[in-house]
């Protein structure tokens, strides 16, 4: 019960503090500051581009470093997913705003990216932007909101992430397991 997972459950906490606190900084400083002071629409967007460009590769290595630390703690805690009750409820629930939030991620960076090659004065990017155009009003609406989901969507996996930390005291897994047993056995109709 007390085997230590020091390396995964690092990859795992690290990589998900880099994901909330970089879509937090974003909403609130990169894009806030590109406003402020861009002038125009296509200054600002510009601005804002080149901080989410530069923050997508650390981000990318976040997320990865989550999930590899994510599923080897999976891995290591089949057995208390299985037997301690509350345990297998709260893994679906991180299992299901992980999908959320990598999804909302991948959304934002199709619009940022999108927004990217409409304000640029690359030629190549200009090209591409004809290729595929945009609206813009309609894509800066939705990264205005999308902004927002995601340190909501990450901050709600660090909230179940404690609650995971709690299940693990020694006590919390006996009662847990308890339980779980005497729900198991318990006659039909019995409380």
């Amino acid at each position: 019960m007390s085997e230590r997972n020091t390396v995964l459950r690092s990859m795992h906490d690290l990589g998900l503090a880099a994901w909330f606190g970089g879509s937090l900084m974003g909403a609130v400083a990169l894009n806030g500051a590109a406003d402020a002071e861009g002038g125009t629409w296509r200054s600002a967007a510009r601005i804002a581009s080149v901080g989410w460009a530069r923050w997508t590769p650390v981000n990318a290595a976040a997320i990865a470093m989550h999930l590899v630390g994510g599923s080897g703690l999976l891995a290591a805690n089949a057995s208390r997913v299985g037997t301690q009750k509350g345990v297998a409820a709260s893994t679906i629930a991180k299992t299901v705003l992980t999908g959320a939030a990598l999804a909302v991620t991948a959304y934002s960076r199709v619009l940022g990216k999108k927004i990217e090659l409409a304000s640029s004065d690359s030629p190549e990017a200009q090209d591409k932007a004809v290729k595929h155009p945009i609206d813009t009003d309609k894509a800066q609406r939705d990264l205005a909101r999308v902004q927002w989901v995601l340190p909501a969507v990450t901050g709600g996996l660090i909230v179940l992430n404690a609650l995971h930390g709690e299940q693990q005291r020694p006590a919390e897994q006996m009662q847990g397991m308890f339980q779980r047993v005497g729900s198991m056995t318990a006659w039909p109709g019995m409380h």
